[in-house]
């Protein structure tokens, strides 16, 4: 699988989520999934799917052990605020 090097590896807004070391996602980049998320948000797409083994893996930063599912809700969150924005 690819590995993230995005430098949003190293963002501290990702040291909130909820740490997930187990089960569907670990070690996907929840960096990446906080991207998706927020694009899916800012379509405000009603039928959402986070697809994680599409996501890149990491191990590196603050997005190591943190929960994908979290991330891209919090996108996905971020992302409709935002478009309420852009009117």
């Amino acid at each position: 699988m690819i590995t993230c090097k995005k430098l949003h590896r190293n963002s501290d807004s990702f040291l909130e989520l909820p740490h997930d070391q187990g089960g569907v996602g670990r070690h996907k980049c929840a960096g990446c999934a906080y991207d998706r998320g927020y694009e899916s948000g800012k379509k405000r797409e009603e039928t959402i799917k986070m697809d994680l083994d599409s996501l890149p893996d990491s191990q590196a930063g603050s997005v190591r052990h943190k929960s994908p599912h979290a991330a891209f809700a919090q996108g996905y969150h971020d992302g409709v605020k935002e478009s309420y924005n852009t009117e």
